[in-house]
């Protein structure tokens, strides 16, 4: 078989993983583009790997071998991420990478969002007191 053939195969599946991260806001597929990108370059080393052993009469297989370290990072990772993709839609009801990006920064119109506290400081006394009327 021809090196061209796997090579274009994963270019495809590159590109049909980068176009799933760059164009969806649900957190879930876009784990699973990443994983789809992941998986196109394990093709791209097994048969680069192959294409190689037999020019150079290599026995090591060190491409096979980073393809399998590839596998077991990736399969950490989707475990991690799913727990966290998990986590936060338990929490927050979604799992849409814009309105969780929300809670890690605070909007400039958002009233609760004090720069210096001043004003906290100051409603507290009057909420204490109206809890305690």
């Amino acid at each position: 078989m021809h090196l061209a053939y796997p090579a274009v195969l994963s270019a495809l599946l590159f590109c049909t993983g980068l176009y799933g991260v760059l164009a969806r806001r649900n957190a879930i597929l876009v784990l699973m583009s990443v994983e789809l990108m992941l998986n196109a370059v394990n093709l791209n080393l097994v048969a680069f790997d192959v294409w190689l052993s037999k020019t150079a009469q290599d026995n090591l297989h060190s491409g096979q071998a980073l393809t399998l370290f590839t596998i077991a990072i990736a399969a950490a990772e989707i475990g991690i991420g799913l727990a966290i993709v998990l986590a936060v839609h338990r929490n927050r009801g979604t799992a849409d990478i814009d309105r969780l990006r929300d809670t890690a920064e605070p909007r400039d119109d958002d009233p609760d969002d004090h720069s210096d506290g001043s004003e906290t400081a100051r409603n507290e006394p009057a909420e204490k007191a109206e809890a305690t009327a």
